[in-house]
């Protein structure tokens, strides 16, 4: 299933995406070590052990990019031209190694764009929720959406 044109996608709406996912001690080793990150609150666990939470965080980009990832499908698969920006972000919980994620997200505006007659702009909100019910992930995003093509 494609995803949504930008006529498709109603203010308002909520969307519960299906997909979820484990966070393991390898995603968050790796994806720190990727990206050049030496904080020892995501390598070292005896660090981490002094720290308030008593054991690693997984790195919050992560968790942004997981939430991010988890609703292509239903959104955005293919009917998306690039994202603008995010207006937002916020990490009110962390999340550890075990943790499973899901996400949802909200369309909270759009408009036509004023440059391009095959597409709008889309104001996203997307949450990650981790297994006790706690936000770990809050991001407010713009995207391009395509329009509907025109019948041939």
């Amino acid at each position: 299933m494609p995803g949504l044109y930008f006529e498709e996608l109603v203010e308002g709406e909520v969307y519960d995406h299906p997909m979820t996912r484990t966070v393991t001690e390898m995603d968050n080793v790796l994806f720190t070590s990727l990206t050049m990150n030496p904080q020892p609150l995501h390598l070292d666990e005896e660090f981490a052990k002094t720290t308030i939470h008593g054991h690693r965080l997984v790195n919050s980009l992560f968790t942004m990019a997981l939430v991010g990832g988890m609703i292509v499908y239903e959104l955005t698969m293919g009917t998306t031209l690039g994202n603008l920006g995010y207006e937002k972000v916020e990490f009110p919980n962390p999340v550890f190694h075990g943790d499973t994620i899901r996400a949802s997200s909200t369309i909270l505006r759009k408009r036509e764009s004023k440059s391009r007659p095959d597409a709008g702009i889309v104001w996203f909100e997307h949450r990650g929720i981790n297994q006790r019910d706690e936000m770990v992930c809050l991001c407010e995003r713009a995207g391009m959406m395509m329009k509907r093509p025109a019948e041939v």
